[in-house]
């Protein structure tokens, strides 16, 4: 069963390791580490070539804490970069809804503009790197077209022209006008210099213009982005980025839990009024070059008193019909719930990072397959393993105990096992409360 193990860097596979310890999920690394999870991520994948040629999709990832569903969003958002998408990630917070009065909204809305990110800018912060890309891409066609030079006195002209017929297109969309307007004024900017142009358009953008009055000083426009309309502004993102040399925008959203917790029904129907609008448009046509992937617990999502599925506009759209059942999962339906990583599932992933460990500290590894099997059993023999038991806990379980190892000179992983053994019966009554040490992080 052991296979080779591909040598991973140092610095990749030292944030692999600390991250894992830590709850949190990795956004280096990925690769070497996934296990499992074929089938959903093909279907995801699927989403992203429906989104390439044009269209749009919406999932939900469900999943419990420590069930993989914010693994599964990093996994996604690697291969969506490495495909030409623009990535937009955020976590809801209770400062960060979809909908609010002071500000949550579009506290969202900056949060993933912040997060943009490429193949070439993985760590987010891209919006100025594809807006230099957008212009030089359009220099590049019209010099190929035109013939002529970049110091040609008509060049400029010719390259205006391409740009107003690029972002012609863009003002058919809500709000696209003065989206439009504000890409002429950065490429003006741009051809003069103008940084301080060039920064007030990114603010823009960014939507941290808080009144009109201040953005028409700046830059002449009689709008700003508010909790209201940043959805729209996302859409012609999307359509922005085709134009750009993108192959569109995926945005990621982690955390639906926060809007389930919040107390006034009131609002938390107005947020998932706001999911409903997004979900119609991506599947009626109304946006283009969007992929749209939100994660939560199957509380948040199910519960019909304060979950999803209390809106009854998003519980007739989302629940799964009469055939799916466990073991018979419709993964192109709207909602994709994570089953538990299997047994061999596990035993692959621990095998891969014990060599990543070995790997990054410089030792020769001497854990044995049977060693890994015994842990698992250790694992899977805890009270309510089989119903509470998640990869986040098995991972950070392994991870700590390679470290006791590698850190007490002469202990063997046969005694640490072996005396767990021995103690597991004594400590079956506290295992009840395990889960809840990790419930605060989502892998």
């Amino acid at each position: 069963m052991t296979q080779p193990q591909q040598k991973v860097p140092k610095r990749i596979a030292s944030v692999i390791i600390n991250s894992l310890k830590g709850g949190v999920v990795p956004r280096v690394g990925l690769p070497y580490i996934t296990v499992g999870r074929e089938a959903e991520i093909a279907a995801l994948l699927h989403d992203l070539d429906l989104v390439a040629d044009g269209g749009a999709s919406f999932r939900f990832l469900v999943g419990r804490y420590g069930s993989g569903k914010s693994f599964l969003l990093q996994t996604i958002r690697n291969h969506a970069m490495g495909k030409g998408f623009v990535v937009a990630d955020a976590d809801l917070t209770p400062e960060r809804r979809l909908h609010g009065t002071k500000g949550q909204g579009l506290a969202t809305y900056r949060e993933l503009i912040g997060n943009l990110s490429t193949k070439t800018r993985p760590e987010g912060g891209a919006l100025t790197l594809v807006l230099e890309r957008w212009i030089s891409n359009v220099q590049s066609q019209v010099a190929l077209s035109s013939g002529l030079a970049a110091d040609d006195p008509a060049f400029a002209g010719e390259v205006e022209r391409a740009i107003m017929a690029q972002i012609q297109q863009l003002q058919e969309l809500v709000h696209g006008f003065d989206f439009a307007r504000l890409l002429t004024l950065y490429w003006r900017a741009h051809l003069e210099a103008d940084d301080e142009t060039k920064a007030n358009v990114i603010r823009w953008f960014r939507g941290e213009y808080r009144t009109k009055t201040e953005a028409r000083a700046d830059l002449g426009v009689n709008i700003v982005i508010t909790d209201d309309d940043w959805y729209d502004y996302l859409k012609l993102f999307a359509s922005f980025f085709k134009g750009a040399g993108y192959e569109g925008l995926i945005i990621l959203v982690d955390e639906l839990v926060n809007l389930y917790k919040i107390p006034n029904a009131v609002s938390r129907q107005y947020n998932y009024e706001k999911i409903l609008t997004m979900y119609n448009d991506t599947l009626q046509g109304k946006a283009r070059y969007l992929g749209i992937i939100m994660g939560g617990t199957p509380q948040s999502i199910e519960d019909r008193r304060r979950g999803l599925y209390s809106y009854e506009a998003l519980r007739s759209r989302l629940t799964q019909g009469r055939f799916a059942s466990e073991g018979l999962a419709d993964l192109l339906a709207p909602v994709i719930r994570l089953q538990p990583l299997t047994y061999e599932e596990l035993l692959v992933l621990t095998e891969k990072l014990a060599d990543i460990h070995a790997g990054l500290f410089g030792y020769e590894r001497t854990i044995s397959e049977d060693d890994l099997v015994t842990f698992l059993q250790l694992e899977f023999d805890r009270v309510g393993a089989d119903t509470h038991l998640t990869p986040r806990e098995v991972i950070r379980d392994f991870v700590e105990l390679l470290d006791i190892l590698y850190q007490t000179e002469g202990l063997t992983i046969e005694q640490i096992l072996g005396e767990h053994q021995l103690s597991s019966t004594a400590g079956a009554s506290q295992s009840g409360s395990a889960g809840n040490l990790y419930a605060e992080f989502d892998i």
